[in-house]
């Protein structure tokens, strides 16, 4: 019998991402998930403000979704992708291709966001590799990007401590500043200048918000501007909407912002499913494909993984889009989009605001701090373990927190995230704490 904890029996075997193993505290034991709540093994219940990395729209344990999982289950699991098909992808495909924000032809299936992005690459140096123009080497990227954490997305991100130990096996990639009021002429500029040399195979953006850098915002005009320029010099522009698409910016895709350009490669992953499954996808337009049709074989895009085009994972695709449209989950998004808006005229008041920034439902408040505004300064932390004793479940990135929650969140749950946000900023941590406010809660 054994008679160890869940926590004890994790440490014996498991080895948890992100986690510094041997200055995290043991994780938390879950039992439960029901809509944004999170239950652990003692009966607590954690609000999940960052809907579980991002991925998770319609809450957890949802019913529909599960039932779909069921039938589908049922009725076909898994197939080999190359050289068969079935509903599920098609449907997905068929769904999805008139709500993109440009002219997408093909779409190419696989498993999580970093994977999306590496295919896009590699789709755009073969495009060019297939049509003969060999002097296209170089990629463009902004400056503190974030693409995933296999070696060719890792190399399209900014080199930072999480890079380190990998930059000699990194290509080489041109990093433009990221764009603000004050450099947005320089930017330009700078991106002209590299692509008028006709040496740039692709341009790869996480359009209007950088995730894992601190929700960083740009204007969706200089987006449109740089895509502008891109294209003009025959650069092919990819789209990164692992993290902004299906509504966290307000449309369904943050690229359904833009009003006079659009990417060539679209990349989806984590909200695609509702965060029940993985899947992936990398969409690109005709162009791009038709450099593939040859009876040259090796001109084939040799790329694929066990479980592409997964049944079950496109069938809850199918189903979350369906639910993300439908009019109750519009008038949630709406809400959440209105309460967030009027919650940071209130909390940028507060002493330790710095900023508040937002974009559709996604909000960031940066902490006004003298330190070091990293990811691995002991702001993050002391943040963290603040609101995690508020059964509050925030990530801070650096000293920014930010909530980007359920689209199912309910209007209390809201008012306990703003409640713990409120009083953190408005007393600060060091207040906070000494007056032992944490542990009273």
């Amino acid at each position: 019998m054994n008679n160890l904890t869940l926590a004890e029996r994790d440490k014996q075997y498991i080895w948890h991402p992100f986690t510094p193993q041997t200055l995290a505290p043991p994780p938390l034991p879950v039992k439960s998930a029901k809509g944004s709540k999170i239950i652990l093994e003692d009966g607590t219940e954690i609000i999940d403000a960052i809907s579980s990395w991002w991925v998770n729209i319609h809450g957890h344990g949802n019913e529909e979704l599960a039932e779909t999982i069921k039938q589908q289950v049922l009725n076909l699991d898994h197939i080999i992708f190359a050289g068969f098909t079935h509903e599920p992808a098609v449907q997905l495909a068929e769904k999805l291709m008139p709500l993109l924000p440009g002219e997408f032809s093909k779409v190419f299936f696989s498993d999580n966001g970093s994977t999306s992005t590496e295919i896009a690459i590699k789709m755009v140096i073969q495009y060019f590799y297939n049509i003969g123009e060999t002097k296209r080497k170089k990629v463009i990227a902004i400056k503190g990007s974030y693409h995933g954490d296999t070696f060719g997305a890792l190399s399209m991100a900014d080199r930072n401590p999480f890079s380190a130990p990998f930059d000699d096996y990194l290509f080489d990639v041109d990093f433009i500043p990221f764009p603000t009021e004050e450099n947005w002429e320089e930017v330009k500029t700078q991106m002209q200048s590299l692509c008028e040399t006709e040496e740039v195979c692709g341009f790869i953006f996480e359009p209007l918000v950088q995730g894992a850098s601190g929700m960083r915002m740009y204007k969706s005009e200089w987006l449109d501007d740089l895509i502008g320029i891109a294209q003009k010099y025959g650069t092919l522009c990819i789209a990164d909407e692992v993290m902004t698409g299906f509504y966290r910016t307000g449309k369904l895709f943050a690229t359904n912002h833009l009003t006079k350009n659009s990417p060539d490669i679209i990349c989806m992953s984590k909200a695609l499913t509702a965060g029940l499954m993985p899947l992936s996808l990398t969409i690109c337009t005709e162009k791009i494909y038709s450099a593939y049709l040859d009876d040259d074989r090796l001109k084939t895009f040799f790329h694929g993984h066990s479980f592409t085009g997964n049944p079950i994972a496109c069938a809850l695709a199918v189903k979350s889009l369906e639910m993300l449209l439908s009019n109750e989950r519009q008038g949630q998004i709406t809400n959440i989009i209105n309460r967030h808006t009027e919650f940071g005229e209130k909390v940028k008041k507060t002493k330790f605001c710095k900023s508040v920034r937002q974009q559709g439902t996604i909000l960031a408040i940066e902490y006004d701090t003298e330190k070091e505004t990293s990811y691995f300064n002991s702001i993050r932390d002391e943040l963290y373990d603040i609101f995690l004793k508020r059964n509050l479940l925030l990530r801070p990135l650096g000293n920014t927190v930010y909530i980007n929650t359920t689209y199912v969140i309910s209007n209390s749950e809201l008012d306990e995230i703003y409640d713990g946000l409120f009083d953190v900023f408005e007393i600060g941590i060091v207040t906070y704490k000494t007056n032992n406010l944490v542990s009273t809660i």
